[in-house]
């Protein structure tokens, strides 16, 4: 079902299932969220967790036992409850049941808040461990935005846009084995703050930046300033990604708190890069923030 938030002349839309934001529309009706046209991706902006990517062969081990945890997690998938706060606020939340606990071993809460200011769409997740023992996870956004944005213009218009001058390079997918190589890189950034979009940047999948300095991002056209920006201070990771070989017209901007599996790292679920961990009876907020510029 579509939940609808209005402010200012600003309209988003949400589906309850995995409380994906699947529209946000300036005071002219522009979209900027990309349509989830099953020609080139079936969705719109999925939530990660409490997996990111793929586990090899598809299984972890957590406390000594194997588990199979879905691609990018399931909580993308659950049909979630929620709670409307006035016209321009909404909280989804799930929680653990009898099919999350054979493949995720965990007792917890989450909830996803989506506050709508106009041109700004904040977003606030929090993560509660409702179990007795620690509790390991990954949690990621995964918005896809239009790119380009007006007819007449290319992918190639566009840019990425960071706050800081950065020097960053990105593991290459391992396409053949379905892992990231930490010793295969390639330096996308050298001491400078913008990257021009290519369909051809995405061949060998996703670009992916752990750690930077900048923890936003901007997605615009540098003729007009139109675009987006999302800051995501409470990530480590950003990511971008389109599919290859097809130019697609959207683009994904990726916050991330984990990642696929590493070549260089085992099956220990514990041990993946920035597993977040919760003891028992903890909670932890994240905040994302998309903000409309046009």
């Amino acid at each position: 079902m579509l939940l609808t938030l209005k402010d200012q002349g600003y309209t988003v839309q949400i589906e309850t299932v995995g409380a994906e934001l699947k529209s946000y529309q300036n005071e002219t009706g522009k979209e900027f969220i990309w349509n989830s046209d099953p020609a080139f991706w079936p969705r719109s902006s999925p939530l990660l967790f409490p997996s990111i990517g793929n586990l090899r062969n598809n299984k972890t081990i957590i406390n000594g036992r194997e588990y199979e945890i879905p691609k990018h997690g399931f909580v993308r998938d659950i049909d979630m409850e929620y709670k409307i706060e006035g016209d321009n606020k909404v909280t989804f939340f799930c929680q653990y049941n009898e099919d999350t606990l054979k493949c995720y071993p965990f007792r917890f809460r989450f909830s996803q808040t989506y506050e709508l200011n106009g041109p700004r769409l904040c977003t606030t997740y929090l993560v509660t461990n409702e179990d007795n023992q620690d509790m390991y996870y990954h949690l990621g956004a995964h918005p896809g935005f239009m790119c380009p944005l007006e007819e007449g213009e290319d992918f190639s218009d566009y840019i990425l846009k960071f706050p800081y001058k950065e020097t960053c390079d990105s593991p290459v997918y391992d396409l053949q084995n379905l892992q990231f190589d930490p010793v295969n890189t390639v330096r996308y950034l050298e001491d400078c703050d913008t990257i021009n979009l290519k369909y051809s940047l995405f061949d060998m999948d996703a670009l992916v930046f752990p750690h930077m300095k900048s923890r936003s991002v901007q997605l615009i056209n540098p003729s007009t300033g139109k675009g987006v920006q999302v800051d995501y201070p409470d990530f480590t990771t950003i990511a971008f990604w389109t599919p290859s070989d097809v130019e697609a017209p959207f683009l994904c901007v990726e916050p991330w708190n984990g990642a696929a599996i590493f070549a260089d790292e085992d099956d220990n679920f514990v041990n993946k890069r920035d597993i977040q961990i919760l003891k028992e009876g903890e909670s932890k907020s994240y905040q994302l923030d998309i903000c409309i510029l046009s």
